[in-house]
């Protein structure tokens, strides 16, 4: 299993310099190949990105001699990433997108159409890509609480590389003014697992108001960093904006046109200092919602052998402007990734409701269905038993149902010979089924909690 684990780095003012010129030199061997890659194709061409790389180290150094400063892995892996990325692009045409246009507006305008874009790569431009380099596995090594880099020697780690295995790579990367490494490691199968501390099964509902309701009843609230620091994002952001608006005044260009093509806007120690700041902020906010995210989906995982959940379109609600940043504030899609590869490491299994399964409509108790049930509508009572429902308690509990009846069938002749086979769990072997809702009839080996399903 391949783990990454992403430690923050304590370089010298000299290191630090040196992962900026790296950083420069990806980007501007991705532009040389994106450019070269489309004049190809413009003559007839059909380019690789193993022959660009090849023409590229044929005379680097002589047409660019700066390049020697800087370690050869910088250079090559561009040429990868591009590759992956028109790979990407094909595949998404295969599927029948079309080329997204050059237009934003007229991109906007086919995403509401429901038409599926397919993005070709495009050119990195300083500021505004990431800054990043990638270190081969036999370029670099751990030395206690320290990594060795090419070029640039011994620099000090915040932590120690938690996963043992082979090392595959490393990315350093910036994110505001804060620099890291992220090291991917090969873990083996039987050291990845974890040990679940619980065999239970439960159903999660995702919300806005509540981040996750569990079929338990118990509510887990999102801290939601960004709507707690909106305000100090938004005067940061004109004081970068104000300082922006003088520089392009100091050259002549009027207020609120764009930037001429090509012209490089003079930046000054305030406004550098203002963009700090104002990235510092995003990467506070960024940093308290993983934290969140993690252990949630680690408790989820850690104390479940199956969990009912929801398979929602997140681009399809992000459609809606009034809901927009209230669903990305708790990260709906972030929470369903780390769900999805955790499970492999505990054992457990997810099952995945239709985004068209009515787990907010049914009723938990009889099975009806309600006909009418909007957005602005939590609590509702079911027209056949009478029973009150909170909105989302309720479809943690229709999920949770789901589960059971999907990855733990009940083990009896008459059940189980009319249900599908048992999916496989993410961590292997199968699990004597618990009976939740009905106490009768309870085995044995279900009262002892034994189950055939290991652990670790």
């Amino acid at each position: 299993m391949q783990l990454t684990h992403t430690i923050a780095l304590a370089p010298t003012g000299e290191q630090e310099r040196y992962f900026r010129q790296a950083s420069g030199t990806a980007r501007f061997c991705w532009n040389w190949a994106l450019a070269e890659w489309k004049r190809q194709e413009e003559g007839g061409e059909r380019p690789t990105a193993a022959g660009l790389k090849r023409a590229f180290n044929a005379g680097k150094y002589q047409q660019f001699p700066w390049l020697a400063a800087i370690h050869r892995d910088a250079h090559a892996q561009p040429f990868t990433h591009l590759a992956r990325a028109w790979s990407r692009y094909f595949a998404a045409r295969r599927e029948g997108a079309i080329p997204a246009p050059d237009d934003r507006a007229e991109r906007r305008r086919l995403r509401w159409a429901g038409v599926k874009l397919a993005y070709p790569p495009v050119f990195k431009r300083k500021g505004r890509a990431r800054d990043s380099f990638y270190v081969a596995n036999d370029h670099f090594r751990l030395d206690g609480p320290a990594i060795r880099l090419p070029k640039v020697g011994r620099v000090r780690l915040t932590e120690r590389l938690r996963f043992p295995g082979k090392i595959l790579g490393a990315t350093v990367s910036r994110t505001a003014n804060r620099w890291s490494v992220a090291i991917q490691v090969e873990v083996p199968g039987q050291v990845a697992r974890r040990r679940r501390t619980a065999d239970g099964i439960e159903g999660v509902d995702l919300g806005i108001k509540a981040a996750v309701t569990l079929a338990s009843g118990e509510i887990i609230r999102s801290p939601k960093p960004l709507k707690a620091a909106l305000r100090r994002v938004r005067i940061r952001g004109r004081r970068v904006s104000r300082k922006l608006e003088a520089a392009k005044a100091r050259l002549g260009i009027p207020k609120g046109a764009h930037i001429p093509k090509g012209t490089r806007l003079p930046v000054s120690h305030h406004r550098r200092r203002a963009s700090d700041r104002l990235a510092r902020t995003h990467m506070r906010v960024a940093h308290i919602r993983a934290d969140f995210t993690h252990k949630l989906t680690t408790r989820l995982c850690r104390e479940n052998q199956a969990r009912g959940l929801e398979d929602l379109h997140v681009k399809g609600m992000l459609a809606n402007h009034h809901l927009a940043r209230a669903i990305s504030d708790v990260g709906f899609g972030e929470i369903r990734r780390q769900l999805t590869y955790k499970a492999e490491r505990y054992g457990t299994s997810i099952v995945l409701a239709s985004r068209w399964y009515p787990s907010s409509k049914t009723c938990s108790t009889c099975g009806l269905k309600c006909p009418e049930l909007d957005l602005g509508t939590r609590i509702w009572r079911c027209t056949g038993c009478k029973t009150v429902h909170d909105r989302d308690q309720n479809a943690a509990i229709n999920l949770r149902r789901l589960a059971t009846a999907t990855a733990l069938p009940v083990a009896n002749r008459t059940v189980t010979d009319g249900t599908p086979p048992a999916r496989a769990l993410a961590g292997g072997g199968k699990v004597t089924p618990v009976s939740y809702e009905n106490p009768v009839g309870i085995s044995g080996r279900e009262t002892a909690c034994v189950h055939d399903c290991p652990h670790s």
